[in-house]
């Protein structure tokens, strides 16, 4: 699943495929991926249109023009590629825009789960990204602790809650978790401020290493890199790693660097 690393690289791709590029032709292969516009309408509303640096808002991506801005969520299974003129088009390739040297930019996404929005201003960009939560990446101590204070839920369940904190999926709170040596289930709101300032510590660590590689990386030193082993153990204590469901998400945890519970 796309998370914060991955949308980073969509944008940097973006940016360095498609600004100051004008976009020529908008290519519709799926309807079924657009959301409040149709095709047409996505087509009269692009094409001609001048991309401009691109943003990214948790795990959203900006596609600014010198008009409006096309809003990309990539779901479970979405990509965004730059391919050469001649490169085929894929069966999961639902959008297409050619641009003015040729290249195009591809939306690929085989399960459909989310998809593209259009904002005419920013008040329409605003409205679409209301219920965000503050950016997984900007947020600062005070906003975190502010923000878990008020949850009941689960530690875990509270991070991925894209209303509470945007931009961290199944690997990256799993991999956060694991580092600042917190539990999955510990209910959000019973933190310490020490475990506070552990947990803001490693997430902003966490991310601002994962942001080069435009993914999180299955490194051998990270949780991620074991977490799908046949009998996974921590990279930190050689002890077998735990699976549970928090959520309906997959959960992989270390019962020994990540304490028993409360």
């Amino acid at each position: 699943m796309p998370e914060l690393p991955d949308v980073e690289g969509f944008r940097r791709l973006l940016d360095s495929c498609a600004r100051g590029r004008v976009v020529r032709r908008v290519d519709v292969r799926d309807t079924g991926v657009l959301h409040g516009i149709g095709a047409r309408g996505l087509r009269d509303a692009l094409e001609g249109r001048r991309f401009a640096e691109p943003e990214r808002r948790g795990k959203w991506l900006l596609a600014r023009t010198d008009g409006p801005t096309l809003l990309l969520h990539f779901g479970m299974t979405g990509l965004l590629l730059c391919v050469g003129p001649d490169d085929p088009v894929e069966a999961h390739d639902r959008v297409l825009f050619t641009l003015d040297d040729g290249h195009r930019l591809h939306y690929r996404d085989q399960r459909k789960l989310r998809g593209l929005w259009l904002a005419h201003d920013e008040l329409e960009v605003d409205r679409l990204l209301a219920r965000q939560g503050p950016d997984a990446l900007s947020v600062t101590r005070d906003d975190l602790a502010a923000a878990l204070a008020t949850r009941r839920g689960r530690l875990k369940t509270t991070l991925t809650d894209q209303s509470v904190l945007a931009g961290l999926g199944n690997l990256l709170a799993d991999e956060i978790l694991w580092r600042a040596r917190l539990r999955p289930d510990r209910r959000a709101r019973d933190l310490t401020p020490a475990e506070l300032r552990c947990l803001h510590t490693q997430m902003r660590r966490t991310l601002r290493s994962a942001l080069p590689t435009g993914r999180v990386p299955p490194r051998a030193s990270w949780l991620t890199g074991h977490r799908d082993d046949p009998d996974p153990v921590c990279p930190r204590c050689g002890t077998p790693l735990r699976r549970t469901r928090l959520g309906g998400r997959g959960t992989v945890w270390c019962p020994q660097c990540q304490g028993d519970k409360d």
